[in-house]
C-alpha cells in the first residue's frame, strides 16, 4: 500500500574595550593648605563613581550585544493538505520553544521535544537566517477508536496517534473493541482485531487511489465492527461488517488472508464486488439493505488484479 544547508548564522560579537586613564601626578601640598586637600578627596570619591557608572554602561552595552539578534518563527514545510489547521498548531506547539536562537542546538532541541509526538515520523528540523524549518514524514490517521473516554487514532502500520478534529480525511470508527486505557501515541498497538479493521480500511484506502482517486468510496463509510472478530461471539455470522453512512451493511466477512478457511470469496473477488457496485450504481448509499461480499462467484472478473 502507497504510505500516504543548514545557514550557521553568526551572532555578531561587538567587544568593547575601554582603558583607565593615567593617574595624574599631584604634588603634594603641605598642612598649610588644607582646603585644596579636602576639595582633591572630594574630586577623587567623584571620579571613583564616575569610573564605576562608565564600567556598568560599557558592561551592559557588551552583555546586550551578545544576546541573539535574530529570532525566527517555527515553520513546517512540506505539510500534506490533508493535515488540518488545528494539527499544524498542535505541532508547533509541541515544538515548545520561542524566541530560539538559530542555531544547530536549536534545531536539535526542537526535534527532540517533536520525538514524542506521533504526527511526524523522521523529523528533520534545519535553521535558516530567518527561520527553524521542520520537515518529516506525516503519519496519516484511517482509522478512530473509541472505547469509554478513550478516543484515538491509527495509521495503516497501527501506530497511535491522539485525536485532533481531521475535516479534510474519511476516517472511519473502528466498533466493537473494547480497549481499557488510552495507548501510548507514536507506539505500534498490538490488537489482532483492530490489526484486521485496519488491513480492510487500507486495502480500501488503496483501491481508492488507483480506481476512483475523484471520488473515494470511503467517503461513505461511517464504521467497520469486529465485535465478531474470529466469531468469537458467533461463529456463523460475519466476522467483519462496514456500515455506510446512511446504515447500509456492507458485509465483507473474513479478515484478510482466511477467505478459504471459510469458504469465502477471495479478498480480491471482494474489493471488485463493492468497487463495481460502486461505480455501477454512483454510491453505497440508499441502494440497497446491505451488500453482501463473502459469497464465491467464479465469473466475478477481477478489474482490480493490475491495482491490488
Amino acid at each position: 500500500m502507497a504510505k500516504r544547508k543548514q545557514k550557521k548564522t553568526k551572532t555578531r560579537r561587538i567587544s568593547f574595550k575601554y582603558g583607565t586613564s593615567q593617574k595624574k601626578k599631584r604634588k603634594k601640598l603641605g598642612l598649610r593648605l588644607p582646603s585644596l586637600t579636602s576639595i582633591l578627596k572630594v574630586l577623587t570619591v567623584v571620579c571613583v563613581f564616575a569610573a564605576v557608572g562608565a564600567a556598568f554602561y560599557f558592561a551592559e552595552k557588551y552583555v546586550g550585544s551578545t544576546t541573539p539578534i535574530e529570532t525566527g518563527p517555527l515553520v513546517l514545510q512540506d505539510v500534506p493538505e490533508w493535515v488540518s489547521a488545528e494539527l499544524k498548531t498542535k505541532i508547533l506547539a509541541e515544538a515548545g520553544y520561542k524566541n530560539l536562537e538559530l542555531n544547530e542546538k536549536a534545531a536539535q532541541l526542537v526535534a527532540e521535544s517533536l520525538a514524542s509526538v506521533g504526527w511526524l515520523d523522521k523529523v528533520k528540523v534545519q535553521t535558516t537566517h530567518e527561520s527553524i524549518i521542520i520537515k518529516g514524514q506525516w503519519r496519516k490517521p484511517l482509522a478512530l477508536v473509541k472505547s469509554g473516554l478513550n478516543k484515538f487514532y491509527v495509521d495503516a502500520e497501527l501506530v497511535v496517534l491522539d485525536f485532533v478534529p481531521m475535516p479534510n480525511l474519511p476516517i472511519v470508527q473502528i466498533k466493537g473493541v473494547s480497549v481499557t486505557k488510552t495507548p501510548a501515541v507514536g507506539q505500534v498497538l498490538e490488537s489482532q482485531d483492530i490489526a484486521a479493521a485496519v488491513t480492510v480500511l487500507a486495502a480500501l484506502s488503496q483501491m481508492d487511489k488507483s480506481v476512483t482517486p475523484d471520488r473515494p468510496l470511503l467517503e461513505e463509510i461511517d464504521s467497520i465492527d469486529i465485535s465478531n472478530f474470529n466469531g468469537r461471539q458467533n461463529r456463523h455470522r460475519p466476522h467483519i461488517v462496514l456500515y455506510a453512512k446512511d446504515n447500509t451493511e456492507i458485509i465483507w466477512g473474513a479478515e484478510f488472508g482466511t477467505w478459504q478457511k471459510h469458504l469465502e470469496a477471495t479478498d480480491e473477488e471482494k474489493l471488485s464486488k463493492l468497487y463495481s457496485y460502486y461505480k455501477e450504481y454512483g454510491s453505497l448509499l440508499g441502494g440497497a439493505k446491505y451488500i453482501n461480499l463473502r459469497d464465491p462467484q467464479n465469473n466475478v472478473p477481477l478489474p482490480i488484479d493490475k491495482y491490488y
